[in-house]
């Protein structure tokens, strides 16, 4: 048996995939995985998500977590900025409801189109 000694152009190295994402989209979502990339904030999310009327105060999130409230406001600035949440001051207390669709936004960035 004897081996080629070339190798067809057309049977490897041809790029096969190319990204639909852009640079400033992949960084985008690569913010909002990052966001809940920590255990406490996934806690964050599935407590507001589950709290009647679909919002939460800081001042109902700390106990569950077993964090502070300035350790929980961090967390909860981080998911707002990654756009998971949004937040709403009444009076001298934070609240926070899930941003609608923005994980689904984030797991369909990884999808093919």
């Amino acid at each position: 048996m004897s081996l080629p000694t070339t190798i067809e152009q057309s049977a490897c190295c041809v790029p096969r995939i190319t990204s639909t994402l852009t640079a400033e989209d992949a960084e985008r979502v690569a913010r909002v995985f990052k966001a809940i990339g920590d255990p406490t904030r996934v806690m964050l999310l599935s407590l507001i998500a589950s709290s009647s009327g679909g919002e939460a105060c800081i001042c109902d999130l700390t106990a569950p977590v077993g964090l502070s409230q300035g350790t929980v406001s961090h967390h909860m600035k981080l998911l707002a900025d990654a756009g998971l949440v949004t937040r709403e001051q009444r009076g001298k207390w934070a609240y926070f409801a899930l941003n609608d669709g923005a994980l689904d936004a984030a797991a369909d960035a990884l999808r093919s189109v």
